[in-house]
């Protein structure tokens, strides 16, 4: 596992991702937002990214390092789960567990439930299981740590690329181009190169893709940019005068 902090962190959230850049392209700007509020966040990835039609592992780790840095992460981990293969097996669901117990985060960003890429749709099953797993305080031969068991109190998912109403818009407007510098940062994977030529989209048209989709996003809640979100579970009003987004 690599990281780039020297000991454990405590953090408040936590995005847990299939992929290095994953983070980057679907919750950076809620990272940043958060970081902005005083909230201590961090980033787990669960592959190293050597089976990528670009780029290698090490060139990834570097290029993530430099992206944790932009958006202000107080702990970026890779594990060392299968690049295109992740699978939620006991065994995974307990390394992620393990980190879960030893941040301790009280969110927890995951990928929605259902993607293209196999490994960000199991991503989401994955981390849901590891976040209750976590939270349990008997697991006869599990390899935990010495970390006290520990359940984040709220999970939610990062909702960019799913055809689904969202449950909620963060509002980015004001870290859009953070946003965008941390996902440049990986100029093994979005840099103009013939190799993934035609699977890439080319470097010239990666900002306005970018800014019309957080466009679009804020547009549903009435900012200029804004990141996607779905919960599982209904929310709670206490005022509601206070309910925000205009319905007029």
């Amino acid at each position: 596992m690599s990281d780039v902090t020297a000991s454990p962190a405590i953090v408040d959230v936590l995005a847990i991702a299939a992929h290095r850049d994953d983070v980057e392209q679907t919750c950076g700007g809620t990272l940043l937002r958060m970081a902005s509020r005083g909230l201590r966040t961090g980033i787990l990835d669960l592959t190293q990214g050597e089976s990528g039609t670009r780029g290698s592992a090490a060139e990834r780790a570097a290029e993530a390092a430099e992206a944790g840095r932009i958006l202000g992460v107080t702990t970026r981990r890779a594990l060392d789960l299968p690049d295109g293969a992740v699978g939620n097996t006991l065994e995974n669901r307990l390394k992620v567990a393990r980190v879960i117990r030893e941040v301790r985060p009280r969110v927890v960003i995951l990928p929605y439930w259902e993607a293209r890429h196999p490994d960000h749709a199991m991503c989401g099953l994955l981390g849901y299981d590891a976040c209750f797993v976590a939270g349990l305080s008997k697991l006869a031969g599990a390899n935990l740590g010495e970390h006290a068991p520990h359940r984040p109190f709220k999970i939610v998912y990062a909702s960019l690329y799913a055809d689904v109403r969202p449950s909620f818009i963060v509002d980015i407007t004001h870290f859009v181009e953070q946003r965008l510098a941390s996902l440049m940062a990986y100029r093994s994977q979005y840099a103009n190169q013939a190799q993934g030529g035609g699977l890439f989209v080319p470097e010239e048209e990666i900002r306005e893709r970018t800014l019309a989709e957080a466009r679009h996003y804020g547009l549903l809640a009435g900012v200029k940019y804004g990141e996607p979100f779905v919960q599982r579970e209904v929310g709670l009003v206490d005022d509601l005068t206070l309910i925000p987004v205009q319905s007029i």
